[in-house]
């Protein structure tokens, strides 16, 4: 199998997974959810053994073929309780399988069973890493920093509220959609900042989990029972800051917006970014998704740093920052006013930031202050505020950062 077969037999497992995990669910019932994921992962074993010599011409087709041939075996194996009681399947029955639908409707709804209101939002975002996108317990593990163990057996809590509940979710229900459908965005929204601030080293950006997160973003946006504005606010704000990546992260070198090449960003996400913008205008509600939207869309259409229209962004983050006052959104306001006002109004609206105790393991705060410094002039106190940055870098990449903007402190002013 070639290297380009391979990457693009990891991406099809990666999507794939969760649609075999969520159709058979519907098959066996949400009760047997283990042994959904079992089959799910016999049939991707499956086709490693199968496909050593490059892919079939329909993948997916195969995967889901032989996912329901390997049900049926699941079934003749064992007992499987359905309604109230245990019963053996009959030949006739065996025969039966879900009724053919679009595979993303069950990803969907297993989207919705895994945001839960008795599990916490880093739970129903753990789960849908696991059972939606295909990631083990050591990769879940690792995009929220956590000791695998440790995620496993709340993995396995989780799964027990879900299984407990003896449905898979019906997104088409209405008032129960409506209930968990902002438990399901959050979920979704917090995915992406894992993947596009991992904590994690030696990654401080997840590819694959923001990758994970557009697709699923996009498919709430696009689906009858879950789409809205708000939907399309949050399919925008994922695709408008995944068009970025790639160009955040350069051989090996964590790129700030100023160094970045703006040629390399995905003009493809940065299109359909652009197109959910103007679809999450049609509401009357304005969101802090749409804020945030809107201020990636404001950098996605400037061709530099210098040509922004910062006084446009500082108004979206005064508005942002009215209906979400967390310290992360003041810090990236002050940033936006520095740009307006001047570095030194920037510095002294950061230290005055409202709960910015709880910023300062947070190595983005030193970093801010370290660069505004440098802009101000002063690189004495630059200087102070970058080694305190760089004492709390979580990964390898932050700290060849603080270095370098150290060894900025350190050259002739030119």
């Amino acid at each position: 199998m070639s290297t380009g077969d391979e990457h693009a037999l990891a991406v099809l497992f990666r999507q794939e997974s969760g649609r075999l995990v969520a159709y058979l669910t519907r098959f066996f019932g949400v009760q047997h959810l283990d042994l959904a994921e079992d089959v799910a992962q016999e049939t991707l074993v499956a086709a490693l053994q199968a496909w050593t010599h490059g892919l079939p011409p329909e993948p997916a087709a195969w995967l889901f073929r032989v996912a329901k041939n390997r049900a049926r075996d699941a079934l003749r194996r064992r007992q499987v309780r359905r309604g109230n009681g245990e019963v053996e399947l009959d030949s006739e029955e065996l025969s039966i399988l879900p009724a053919e639908r679009d595979p993303d409707e069950d990803l969907l709804a297993m989207m919705f069973c895994c945001c839960h209101p008795r599990l916490t939002d880093d739970t129903q975002t753990m789960l849908i890493l696991r059972l939606v996108c295909g990631f083990g317990a050591g990769e879940v593990a690792l995009a929220f920093f956590s000791e695998p163990s440790a995620v496993e057996k709340r993995l396995v809590r989780a799964k027990k509220v879900v299984a407990d509940e003896g449905r898979l979710f019906d997104a088409a229900s209405g008032a129960e959609t409506r209930e968990r459908r902002a438990a399901v965005m959050q979920a979704i929204y917090l995915m992406f900042d894992a993947g596009y601030h991992s904590a994690v080293a030696p990654e401080v950006v997840r590819l694959d989990v923001a990758a994970e997160a557009i697709r699923l973003a996009e498919l709430l946006a696009a689906s009858r029972w879950t789409t809205g504005p708000d939907a399309h606010a949050l399919a925008a704000l994922t695709c408008l800051h995944g068009a970025r990546l790639p160009a955040r992260l350069s051989a090996n070198a964590l790129r700030p917006l100023e160094a970045q090449d703006r040629a390399s960003w995905d003009a493809s996400l940065l299109a359909r970014g652009m197109s959910h913008l103007a679809a999450s205008a049609s509401g009357s509600e304005l969101t802090a998704l749409h804020l945030e939207a809107g201020i990636a869309a404001q950098h996605a259409v400037a061709s530099s740093v210098e040509t922004t229209d910062w006084a446009e962004i500082a108004r979206l983050y005064d508005l942002l920052h009215a209906r979400k006052p967390t310290p992360v959104v003041a810090l990236s306001r002050a940033i936006a006013r520095s740009r307006v006002f001047g570095p030194r109004q920037g510095i002294l609206e950061v230290l005055a930031i409202e709960g910015g105790e709880r910023l300062n393991d947070y190595p983005f705060y030193w970093a801010t202050l370290g660069d505004l410094a440098l802009r101000d002039g002063d690189r004495a106190q630059a200087q102070k505020w970058l080694s305190r940055g760089l004492s709390v870098a979580r990964t390898e990449l932050e700290r060849e950062v603080f270095l370098r903007r150290l060894n900025d402190c350190a050259s002739p002013m030119s």
